[in-house]
């Protein structure tokens, strides 16, 4: 797609000039502040190649002759002749609205841009595109996409010239001038010495790898969430990662991360941070031990696998049951020690009341079915 150069947007240069302006009153000028919200400048002139972009692929949709590419030029004009009268028009539209209807009508400049660009778009639709299912179709969705992509290759409205007229939308419609600077002094020195502590002015973040640019008044905001900011371990360990990397660090290397104790299958479910699972493993062979045992010896009672957890930690030596890493390795050494301890025999007492519980749930079941 070649676009005529003589038909482009003149560039604008964004750097910040004292506008000098007259105000009518015994000759008194006045030094206007021409910064703004950098950020949302710069969103506005993002929605600009899609509107384009939607209002050249359905005007040119079901033509023979005619592609998106050649009406470009020609339709780039008359949108920003369009949204800059709109905006002009803005103030008095928004109240007169506002005295004879109940709608909402969002104040955000880039709700309200975005909408007279919408507006344009959808005046531009030909007969073919208004009578079919042309708008509701994928295959529209994906004309529009590509022809976005196709301008961006070719350079064909660069991005400070959308931005340039974004600034001049946003001070049209920005009438509670919440979005840009509407400080003004008497002298060009009083506007210096303002524009370098001015909420609006442009910053650049400092964190390595981001490039993101925003007004100072975001400044905090931007560094609650910026990617690229080294922050402490959300887990508390001893490092300090990049924000982005986060998930990853806590989720694969982080020493404080939570894992289950390796005698999780035989009922250890307590989650441990990595770094102390060899201290959890020599703090808790008693358990691990029991565990262990309700396994092997099945239906004993835990008051006589209790004394047979004592015989074996009496039994073994060396840390030979606090080296057992897992439940394969500690059954391998219960069992070694089991041989030199001889038979294992419960206590017949236990047994007995064992026996009598059972047999009284048991007989609480049945009465429960008679009845």
């Amino acid at each position: 797609m070649q676009a005529s150069s003589g038909m482009d947007i003149p560039a604008t240069n964004t750097e910040h000039k004292p506008e000098k302006i007259e105000d009518g009153k015994e000759g008194v000028s006045l030094f206007h502040c021409n910064l703004y919200d950098t950020e949302l400048v710069h969103k506005i002139a993002q929605a600009f190649l899609p509107g384009i972009a939607t209002a050249c692929v359905d005007n040119t949709s079901g033509e023979i002759f005619k592609t998106p590419a050649s009406v470009a030029v020609e339709l780039r004009k008359e949108m920003v002749d369009y949204i800059t009268q709109r905006s002009e028009n803005f103030v008095a539209e928004t109240f007169i609205l506002e005295g004879g209807t109940d709608v909402e009508v969002s104040d955000h400049p880039y709700d309200i841009i975005s909408d007279f660009v919408d507006d344009f778009a959808s005046l531009k639709r030909n007969l073919f595109s208004r009578v079919s299912g042309w708008l509701l179709s994928e295959k529209r969705e994906d004309k529009i996409d590509d022809f976005v992509q196709e301008m961006e290759i070719n350079g064909f409205w660069l991005n400070d010239k959308r931005e340039a007229i974004a600034q001049a939308l946003l001070k049209n419609v920005d009438f509670k001038n919440k979005y840009h600077c509407s400080m003004k002094f008497d002298s060009a020195e009083e506007l210096a010495e303002h524009v370098g502590s001015c909420g609006f002015r442009s910053m650049t973040c400092e964190n390595e790898g981001c490039n993101a640019m925003f007004s100072s008044r975001h400044r905090e905001k931007h560094d609650s969430g910026c990617p690229f900011k080294i922050i402490p371990c959300e887990q508390k360990c001893s490092e300090s990662i990049m924000r982005r990397e986060m998930d990853r660090h806590c989720i694969t290397v982080c020493p404080m991360r939570l894992v289950s104790c390796p005698f999780y299958s035989v009922g250890c479910q307590s989650p441990i941070p990595h770094s102390m699972l060899e201290q959890h493993r020599s703090s808790a062979v008693h358990s691990h031990l029991l565990y262990v045992l309700r396994n092997i010896h099945k239906k004993t009672s835990d008051d006589d696998l209790k004394q047979r957890v004592d015989q074996l930690e009496k039994e073994s030596s060396s840390g030979q049951l606090e080296k057992a890493r897992d439940v394969r390795s500690l059954i391998s050494v219960v069992k070694d020690l089991e041989t030199k301890l001889g038979p294992f025999k419960p206590n017949r007492e236990n047994k007995n009341k064992e026996d009598t519980a059972e047999t009284l749930n048991l007989a609480g079941e049945l009465e429960k079915a008679e009845k």
